[in-house]
């Protein structure tokens, strides 16, 4: 007889607490290879294809495509054992299914997703909330749904379980205690939380007034407009630019450089037939040999130990505008490498981010950020710093400019360079150091190789 497997959605690491179902890779009734993608899934970093540890029947999917669910929902069901399971799994009750249901029976692939072990003994099993989205089944041989638990009440006396409704309510000051759910025995759900929230903002009734010659002004209608929900990369964005701005004092210097020699260098170097340098690779392989000299720069700050942590490695980040947002690739280790090295893992990574496969440890660990915002046609900026990271150097366009060039005026290729820094890391000559540093390279690249 078939075994009825139950895969959820698991930790995809980095702290990600929930997913969004954008496209589901398979169908109710389909045969499914152990390891193979089941669903494509985007979360607060990346856009994932989840792979399925089981191999057998799909009986049933949890969620449709647009649905977020929180790390541990049901993902789909996965009949598992003779070629007839499924025939054998429709006619077993719904009760007979919830029981047959397991981590650790049947065959899987033993491989270990994050929080998700395939092949480790099976954890008390977590109940599904109730109001998660029914399982979406397409076929009539499928297997009968599996039979939803009971709620448990995880904040004492407060009933709610979702952590997607706690966030709401704290985020919005809203004490869940005052709420009555209209959920089963009374859980409060994410409907319940949005209607307060309504409430919260709907204008009160005008107060009755003793009627006089001259009526009283009818107030003002509240402004109408469009809710767009804060997830995904937006979500995650938001939530990182709001907490650096909470918690690191951050100044901005910058200056103009004269980047005629550097454009003049990059030319030659590409004249010589060999892969294609980019100039963001000349600016990166600069900021590498500029934090070398000033380490304070590539360091995060631990509050709690108060202390300021020098990194020993520079993982720089850099920004990528995307159809999805804003995203920041990390070059790993890019101290080690060469102009050539880094141009191509640049390539690497913004061709991914384009596409939406960069993994979540490909979006993360960055020690130092290098933001070219010129590509959009501006000339200066402050950035804003990517916690946990000390700093971040932002370039403008490069652009012909009347510049004073050995004693007399001339048109010159000019850059406006910025630097935000976290004040505690630093003060202001070490970051006046820093970009004076960056800037006399990028006038004379010469000036690098004196100091390599």
């Amino acid at each position: 007889m078939a075994q009825v497997l139950e895969f959820k959605l698991p930790d995809l690491g980095e702290g990600l607490t929930e997913a969004e179902i954008v496209r589901w890779l398979v169908q109710v009734g389909d045969v499914v290879a152990i390891d193979q993608p089941v669903v494509e899934v985007e979360t607060a970093k990346a856009m994932v294809e989840v792979p399925c540890p089981y191999g057998g029947v799909v009986t049933a999917r949890f969620g449709e495509e647009g649905t977020e669910l929180p790390v541990g929902s049901p993902l789909l069901t996965v009949a598992v054992g003779a070629p007839s399971s499924v025939s054998e799994a429709s006619s077993t009750s719904a009760a007979a299914s919830a029981s047959s249901v397991s981590s650790d029976g049947g065959e899987s692939s033993g491989n270990v997703l994050v929080g998700y072990g395939t092949s480790a003994a099976p954890a008390r099993r977590r109940r599904v909330r109730p109001g998660q989205a029914a399982p979406v089944v397409t076929s009539t041989s499928a297997v009968a749904a599996i039979r939803v638990a009971a709620p448990e009440r995880s904040d004492g006396p407060v009933p709610v379980i979702s952590p997607l409704v706690r966030r709401l309510a704290r985020e919005n000051g809203l004490d869940l205690r005052a709420l009555a759910g209209s959920g089963p025995d009374g859980l409060i759900l994410r409907s319940d939380v949005e209607q307060a929230l309504r409430i919260a903002v709907t204008p009160a009734p005008a107060p009755t007034m003793t009627p006089a010659p001259t009526a009283a002004p009818t107030p003002a209608a509240a402004p109408r407009g469009t809710r767009i929900p804060l997830r995904g990369v937006r979500g995650a964005v938001a939530d990182k630019l709001s907490r650096s701005r909470r918690e690191i004092p951050d100044a901005t210097c910058w200056v103009d450089a004269d980047a005629t020699e550097l454009m003049h260098a990059r030319v030659a170097m590409n004249a010589t037939g060999g892969p294609k340098i980019s100039l963001l690779a000349l600016l990166a392989r600069i900021c590498t040999a500029a934090l070398a000299r000033f380490p304070e720069l590539n360091s995060t700050v631990d509050m709690d130990a108060r202390e300021v942590v020098r990194l020993d490695q520079v993982n720089l980040g850099f920004a990528a505008q995307t159809e999805r947002g804003l995203v920041v690739p990390v070059v790993r280790d890019a101290h080690t490498r060469d102009a050539e090295s880094l141009s191509a893992e640049f390539a690497r990574l913004t061709e991914a981010a384009r596409t939406g496969t960069l993994t979540p440890g490909e979006l993360t660990g960055g020690t130092f950020t290098l933001n070219n915002y010129g590509v959009f046609g501006v000339d200066g900026s402050t950035p804003i710093i990517n916690h946990p990271e000390a700093a971040m150097l932002g370039v403008g366009r490069i652009i012909p400019k009347p510049w004073v060039h050995e004693g007399e005026l001339a048109v010159r290729q000019v850059v406006q360079l910025s630097l935000t820094f976290d004040h505690r890391v630093c003060d202001g000559g070490t970051a006046g150091g820093f970009l004076r540093y960056v800037a006399d390279c990028v006038e004379q690249p010469a000036v690098l190789l004196r100091t390599l």
